[in-house]
């Protein structure tokens, strides 16, 4: 016999444009963000067919399509958009501060 969560925190499909964009959009920054953090701070190698630059630029799409993969696990599209705005306003805000920092 199975246990029913309550309504509050069962997982439906309703809302699924709100929570769909808001994994396409902040989602695609929030890409961009992680990856500028990578070639920020992993190894360093200079010019754009260097491999750190390859690396950054290929995994663009599958921490993208992470992003909008899990994104429906949110409770509405409101959260959605809350929770990834705010992880894209801190990390773009890490990244520009050690742009400063870094050089």
């Amino acid at each position: 016999m199975s246990k029913r969560l309550p309504k509050a925190q069962q997982l439906s499909s309703s809302n699924w444009f709100g929570k769909a964009s808001a994994g396409a959009i902040a989602g695609y920054f929030l890409a961009i963000a992680i990856c500028g953090l990578f070639s920020q701070f992993g190894p360093l190698e200079v010019g754009f067919f260097s491999a750190q630059a390859q690396i950054t630029m290929w995994l663009v799409s599958p921490i993208w399509a992470l992003i909008l993969s899990f994104c429906f696990l949110f409770q509405n599209g409101l959260r959605a958009w809350a929770w990834l705005g705010g992880a894209n306003v801190v990390l773009w805000g890490f990244l520009l501060i050690s742009r400063f920092v870094v050089g």
